[in-house]
């Protein structure tokens, strides 16, 4: 069985590097696909081609279009959405990623720490497991990609 996993989510921890070590380990037949994770170049990824606007606004419409291609490519073709929600940063696109997986009936995992639940309260309903550590989320790979 050949999974594709989307990992969605804050970009400022290690999160994903212990998921994919941890599949790897474990052996895991799947393929981890990710958002552009370089916080610059995603904020540039219109500008950088389409050119820069006249207002901040525009440049950031711009951006999420171009980051939209590849965010909804891949979740389309996952066939789970992994979504954390780390402690630093408000993760609005992690929401809404969360949302569209959802909507398409993708299987939802979400990541975050205790203190987020409340907040979460609705993500966390459509979802089919809310783990704490990433580690977690590699043993509910395991389990489900269990021959």
């Amino acid at each position: 069985m050949n999974w594709q996993v989307y990992l969605s989510g804050e970009i400022h921890t290690d999160w994903r590097d212990r998921i994919a070590q941890g599949t790897a380990a474990a052996g895991l037949d799947l393929r981890l696909t990710a958002p552009v994770t370089d916080h610059a170049a995603s904020d540039a990824a219109g500008t950088a081609v389409l050119g820069e606007q006249e207002r901040p606004f525009w440049n950031d419409h711009l951006g999420a279009g171009v980051n939209a291609i590849r965010t909804r490519t891949l979740i389309e073709r996952a066939d789970v959405v992994v979504v954390r929600f780390g402690e630093q940063y408000r993760q609005w696109n992690a929401a809404f990623d969360a949302g569209y997986a959802a909507a398409l009936g993708k299987p939802l995992i979400t990541l975050h720490p205790p203190e987020h639940d409340h907040a979460l309260k609705e993500v966390d309903r459509a979802a089919l497991a809310v783990a704490r550590e990433p580690e977690q989320v590699v043993e509910i790979l395991r389990y489900v990609l269990a021959a």
